[in-house]
């Protein structure tokens, strides 16, 4: 899903399964678990996604939001240009949302976010890319960061071994949730990689399932 490719048959597929893959393993409840203690009915807030992907994480966000009251303006950020046609197409009833085509390790905003989401990308980067995404995390949000990944470990590897051989068979799906399951980073490794990047004060807990999440509150 990385490399530079045509909308096709198969990317729109792979993208079908990461959306149901995030429903059904816990990136969506993680997402909204964060939400309802930061953001509150009546509230208006700058939202920023990075590397959106299929763009769910941002439709729940504003559909949870709606229901509440809370007014956003939401940020999507991709640097793959077929996966954001898709995603586009598919998110008409969600003008609160801009799509944008860009590198999140050096995408700049004039003005800051309220909250700043990076679900599911750490581990597509090495660690120095890694540690400097994080930094700019912080450098773009005012007041949340939000940051959410895999776990490394084998419960994990043997699970998404599982899940793609009998249920997402895709070749596309299996070939990356198998090499995310293998390239995401430890609990330890996280916080290392926080630490370095200049969190000072954050939290790190552990989510259902094979999740791992970094959160920093400025009060």
């Amino acid at each position: 899903m990385d490399r530079p490719q045509p909308v096709s048959p198969e990317l729109e597929r792979d993208l079908d399964n990461l959306v149901s893959l995030n429903a059904r393993f816990g990136s969506h409840r993680l997402l909204l678990k964060f939400a309802g203690l930061w953001l509150k009915p009546g509230g208006v807030y700058r939202v920023l996604d990075l590397a959106t992907g299929a763009g769910d994480l941002p439709r729940e966000l504003v559909t949870w939001a709606r229901a509440r009251g809370i007014q956003l303006k939401v940020d999507a950020v991709d640097f793959q240009s077929s996966t954001l046609a898709i995603t586009k197409s598919r998110s008409a009833t969600f003008p609160e949302i801009t799509w944008t085509e860009g590198n999140i390790l050096s995408f700049e905003s004039a003005d800051p976010y309220d909250l700043v989401v990076c679900s599911l990308a750490l581990h597509h980067f090495c660690e120095a890319d890694a540690q400097a995404l994080l930094t700019r995390c912080t450098a773009l949000s005012r007041r949340w960061v939000l940051v959410s990944d895999l776990e490394r470990s084998r419960f994990a590897s043997v699970g998404i071994w599982l899940l793609t051989q009998f249920f997402y068979r895709e070749p596309m799906t299996r070939f990356d949730a198998r090499v995310s399951a293998q390239r995401a980073f430890s609990f330890q490794e996280m916080a290392a990689m926080a630490t370095a990047a200049g969190w000072a004060g954050f939290d790190q807990g552990r989510f259902l399932f094979a999740r791992q999440a970094i959160w920093l509150e400025r009060k």
